[in-house]
């Protein structure tokens, strides 16, 4: 039987009502999960760290915290203070943290799309869906302050980084639509076109016996595979033709047009691997990965 007592959070401040702490995951797809009294990360990539993250979020808990303890000698007596002013104190700032940033708070589905419009378009929240949208914000006046303010990063650091992560991106997207025109032209449409000749013979031979011969699988196979090789030709064109701009500027063609177009080719790919033959098909399948063959 499962535990649903998750027991009290104590935080350690007697001016703070006690209250019940969550008995255990709240999602376990969310790569930065809250687990009832702690965040975690989850599911980090073998290239990536968590020490960029833990940096920005160390910086804004720091500077929080600096930010509260402000208000807090704003609003308490000077001279000796009592237990009652003090919870006075901390009541009264901890409610202005709630008026000004409530927004956040959520505890329904994150993935839905009725979250999503509500977040954007009720509550003023932002929404950066890609790495093209969410690193520019680095060099926003505000972050750059605040990493200022606190020591940790100085404006000419925190370019360097938007230019390195920038780079990685950019690199990173490079090598995977270049590897994906390969992949299409040299294994997938030639595994499509060898079963389709093989149909094609069949059909042929089978309409000289007089026998009727279903074409419409034929009739798919040679749609995707021609579409599978526009949609590759016109990624290779969008790679070549691309002329060097600030770091800024590629990534975001990158994220709007290269990613676009790489799901244009994975399209008719996902459509061949239901088509062609599993004795010709090259690559493993996703039932093939998700479970043993």
């Amino acid at each position: 039987m499962v535990d649903t007592d998750g027991g009290s959070m104590n935080l350690g401040l007697d001016q703070i009502l006690s209250f019940k702490r969550d008995p255990g995951d709240r999602n376990r797809t969310s790569p930065f999960a809250f687990t009832g009294n702690r965040f975690e990360f989850r599911a980090v990539g073998s290239s990536q760290s968590v020490a960029g993250p833990l940096v920005a979020m160390n910086t804004m808990l720091a500077d929080s915290l600096e930010w509260i303890a402000d208000r807090l000698e704003e609003v308490l007596p000077e001279g000796d203070i009592t237990q009652d002013q003090r919870a006075t104190a901390v009541v009264t700032v901890l409610q202005g943290l709630m008026e000004q940033h409530s927004a956040v708070l959520f505890g329904g589905d994150g993935y839905s799309e009725e979250w999503h419009r509500e977040a954007v378009e009720e509550r003023g929240l932002r929404n950066l869906p890609t790495c093209a949208d969410a690193l520019p914000v680095l060099l926003e006046d505000d972050v750059v302050a605040l990493f200022n303010r606190t020591g940790v990063l100085r404006p000419v650091e925190l370019e360097s980084r938007f230019e390195v992560y920038a780079e990685q991106y950019v690199l990173s997207i490079g090598v995977e639509a270049k590897l994906m025109v390969e992949m299409a032209k040299t294994i997938i449409y030639p595994a499509a076109m060898t079963y389709l000749g093989e149909l094609a013979a069949t059909a042929s031979k089978t309409q000289k016996l007089g026998v009727e011969f279903d074409t419409s699988v034929i009739t798919s196979l040679s749609e995707s595979a021609g579409a599978l090789l526009v949609a590759a030709n016109a990624l290779q064109d969008a790679v070549d033709s691309y002329e060097p701009g600030s770091a800024g500027e590629h990534m975001r063609y990158c994220a709007d047009t290269i990613r676009t177009l790489m799901d244009d080719v994975r399209t008719p790919a996902d459509a061949l691997e239901n088509l062609v033959a599993d004795r010709l098909w090259p690559l493993p399948k996703y039932r093939e990965m998700l479970f043993i063959r």
